[in-house]
């Protein structure tokens, strides 16, 4: 059997929680791709960058044994939810901050992707506000703080900083009544990518809040499903 592309899945969970058994991409399974559901710590175990040091640990991780396990190394994306999506721009974004990757971790493979879902990731947390803006919310706490005293932190957290103009393609989708993540943030960094001259798609779902109706999931699968074939099938 030839080597499947891979799609590796960040749960959401504000960087606080996650259950890596939550996996949504059976679709994909059924049409021919491999998934990975992967974990990060928590911001309760570690600050940032922490989190994205393990995402980019496991895209290495798996275009390491990519071989054993039936995957092809030159195709494999990212799709994350919530704050999985926010890890999922800035893995696309950030592939060159090397920084973000140990030396003994799988050392000469790349930690890139070549296709980028990002459902209802936050982007620039200083322009969230409500809730986001309060000290003991779940942005300040993956700081270690208030982000309005932290905005070097928030510079370093957010993809749009990293944006050069040579990004895999990008697939943003959020729904028009998020009212725990707003819309704005996605717009944001459709904006940039596409100031940059990036490949860069963004579908605002109709009618949908941050947790998605059946109609809205079955939208999502369609578009996601769409683009990995276009970008790694």
């Amino acid at each position: 059997m030839d080597p499947l592309p891979v799609v590796l899945f960040i749960q959401g969970g504000a960087w606080m929680e996650a259950n890596r058994k939550l996996n949504l991409t059976d679709f994909l399974v059924r049409h021919g791709f491999a998934t990975v559901s992967i974990d990060h710590r928590l911001s309760q175990q570690a600050r940032f960058p922490a989190q994205i040091r393990d995402v980019k640990a496991a895209v290495r991780w798996v275009r390491a044994n990519a071989a054993h396990y039936g995957f092809d190394p030159a195709r494999v994306g990212v799709w994350g939810i919530s704050s999985g999506g926010h890890l999922a721009a800035l893995l696309g974004t950030a592939a060159g901050v090397t920084d973000w990757e140990d030396a003994d971790d799988a050392p000469g493979v790349s930690s890139a992707v070549r296709a980028v879902v990002d459902l209802s990731g936050p982007t620039d947390f200083l322009q969230m506000g409500g809730f986001h803006d309060q000290p003991d919310a779940p942005e300040a706490q993956l700081l270690g703080g208030p982000i309005q005293s932290r905005v070097d932190q928030v510079r370093q957290a957010n993809p749009i900083s990293y944006i050069r103009g040579n990004e895999p393609p990008f697939l943003i989708l959020h729904g028009d009544q998020d009212d725990i993540v707003p819309i704005g943030q996605s717009e944001l960094l459709y904006q940039a990518l596409k100031a940059a001259g990036n490949d860069v798609t963004f579908v605002p779902l109709v009618g949908e809040g941050h947790f998605f109706s059946e109609a809205g999931l079955a939208q999502i699968r369609h578009l996601i499903l769409t683009f990995f074939r276009r970008c790694l099938a």
